[in-house]
């Protein structure tokens, strides 16, 4: 490698130069716009929620609210899932541009939800899943890519990689704050990101790129990754453990917004914007933090602070005590997607991005389950909190409708901070093996 201009050579040919640094660039821009597109469904939750979702079922909007954005989870998970283990053999060329064609797809259905010919309700799921299946795409690509170009220094280079989510997200969601501060339609949002899938799709398309299989230690086929695989059944630990990683992280940020707003003070995204950006300066810290506590410890740490920043989430109440709140949450998350990727990708090499797409797909499919599961606990606390009358919840103002919401959002928060309370449990117990296999 030319470290001056940053040119690779393909292992494989010996003879096609590769520039590290624009393939870099592209798979940054891939994901910041993945993550722009996260913030931006939840920053436009509210409005698809009285639009569309209130007038079909006001008391079970909010479920239903948060199947609709978990559907987008939903179709992350199965890209991951099924592409992941033949990404050899579509390249990471064609999967970036079909992951911005599936994107842009998506946001047009979504925008035309209202006049599909099926219910909102329908349009909005179809439109999340389509959208789900071309951010699943990104990571697909990213992931890999970013091992095979910088092979001796992945956790570094993943957690630098996956600063530029946080990024995405603040910039998305502050896209979204600008447009409702302006009184534009909603549906201009999508339009923005429409303009970032065809910048990174263009770029891709003219870049060249090294083969699919250099992104691990050990190149393997599709049969022998799916071989190695189960012959190793710890890893389905750390697919489970990627469960709860994941939904401690994107469950509450889809739900941020809509369960603190009108109670805290300041709109809820606020806080996600915050958080996104502790996350992106925080992640390119994460290789002296990984030489000082390990992977594992680093993970204790994650989760010990996420557990924290949930639990008092529930009892937020001013802009002062939910800024503090997610302070602790986004020390905690931080470094949660990263590490465990980096990990089982030193752990089982011989996986390859099957192992990749694994633990993505556990990730996004925890998260579709969690956040519907988010809504009703918050439907059933608003009920309880309104004396169990359904009308009463609908139809309450004032001082009872703050106690209503106050209620939904303490119950949903103290839900999910039970997550991170188990995984310190566990990380704990794998550090403990980890010392104990290296004495004997």
């Amino acid at each position: 490698m030319n470290s001056a201009t940053d040119i690779m050579t393909d292992s494989v040919t010996g003879s096609v130069p590769l520039n590290r640094g624009r393939l870099f660039v592209v798979a940054l821009l891939a994901l910041f716009t993945g993550g722009a597109a996260v913030s931006m469904r939840a920053a436009t939750a509210v409005h698809m929620r009285a639009e569309y979702l209130d007038p079909l079922d006001k008391t079970n909007a909010g479920e239903m609210l948060g199947t609709v954005l978990g559907s987008a989870f939903a179709g992350f998970a199965i890209t991951l899932l099924l592409v992941s283990a033949v990404l050899a053999k579509i390249g990471f060329r064609n999967a970036l541009i079909a992951a911005a064609v599936l994107l842009i797809t998506g946001f047009a259905i979504v925008a035309g939800a209202g006049s599909l010919g099926v219910s909102p309700y329908t349009g909005l799921l179809v439109g999340m899943v389509v959208q789900g299946l071309g951010w699943g795409m990104i990571e697909t690509v990213i992931n890999p890519l970013t091992s095979a170009v910088y092979a001796h220094d992945r956790v570094s280079r993943l957690s630098i990689l996956h600063a530029w989510y946080p990024a995405g997200v603040v910039a998305g969601a502050l896209m979204g704050l600008a447009v409702d501060g302006a009184g534009a339609p909603w549906r201009w949002e999508l339009l923005v990101l429409t303009v970032l899938c065809l910048a990174f799709a263009g770029l891709a398309a003219v870049e060249k790129f090294p083969p699919v299989s250099a992104s691990t230690d050990a190149p393997v086929t599709p049969g022998e990754m799916i071989k190695a695989t189960l012959q190793n059944p710890a890893i389905f630990l750390w697919v489970v453990l990627m469960m709860f990683t994941a939904s401690t992280e994107f469950a509450p940020g889809q739900w941020v917004d809509v369960a603190l707003s009108q109670i805290v003070g300041m709109r809820g995204i606020w806080l996600l914007v915050y958080v996104s950006g502790l996350m992106f300066v925080m992640r390119h810290f994460a290789g002296p933090l990984v030489k000082r506590l390990s992977n594992v410890g680093l993970l204790i740490f994650s989760a010990a602070f996420a557990t924290v920043g949930l639990y008092a989430l529930s009892f937020a109440h001013d802009p002062v005590s939910a800024l503090l709140a997610a302070t602790a949450w986004g020390f905690g998350v931080c470094y949660f997607w990263p590490t465990m990727l980096a990990t089982v990708a030193e752990r089982y090499p011989r996986s390859g991005t099957l192992v990749f797409g694994l633990m993505g797909s556990a990730g996004a499919a925890s998260t579709y389950v969690v956040l519907p599961y988010l809504g009703g606990i918050s439907d059933r606390a608003k009920l309880a909190a309104a004396g169990g009358d359904a009308n009463l919840a609908a139809n309450a103002q004032g001082q009872q409708l703050h106690d209503i919401l106050v209620a939904a959002a303490s119950a949903s928060f103290k839900a999910i901070a039970l997550i991170p309370l188990c995984l310190i449990v566990i990380f704990a117990a794998i550090a403990a093996m980890d010392r104990m296999r290296k004495r004997g």
